[in-house]
């Protein structure tokens, strides 16, 4: 398993600090690593529980679709997704809260391979450290204003 967190500090409010990253249709405006990104479920028009997301990820020359599913919610404070395609699981934790004049944002994501391929999982580590470095400069500058 790869893991990755980071803190984010942000001049915006909490409320709009978590209504940005928890409709992770938006995830294409600050994750370079992201090459498409968009909502599947037409019955939740809210950001809530259940609700469905279509992430593509460029890696290594290649592109990766993931199915994410709200697993966790706590309106305006906290969000869980998972992700998953046949190749590999991402759990992603997002929490919001006030701080000082802004808010902070703090991220934790775990990645799994699945089957064989988790022999690899030393090495997806590795290139994971700095994809989630990326992430999270651009996630700094897409709640900057």
């Amino acid at each position: 398993m790869a893991t990755a967190h980071g803190t984010v500090d942000s001049p915006l409010a909490a409320e709009e600090v978590f209504r940005r990253v928890s409709d992770f249709s938006t995830t294409e405006q600050w994750d370079p690593g992201v090459v498409e990104a968009d909502r599947l479920s037409a019955d939740h028009e809210a950001i809530e529980l259940g609700a469905k997301f279509r992430v593509v990820a460029a890696f290594m020359k290649t592109k990766s679709e993931l199915i994410y599913e709200i697993t966790e919610f706590t309106p305006g404070k906290r969000v869980v997704l998972r992700g998953e395609n046949a190749t590999v699981v991402s759990v992603d934790e997002i929490t919001v809260e006030p701080h000082g004049d802004g808010s902070r944002l703090n991220y934790h994501a775990d990645l799994t391979l699945k089957g064989p391929l988790r022999l690899m999982d030393p090495l997806l580590g590795v290139a994971f450290d700095g994809i989630a470095k990326k992430a999270l400069a651009g996630l700094t500058t897409y709640l900057s204003a």
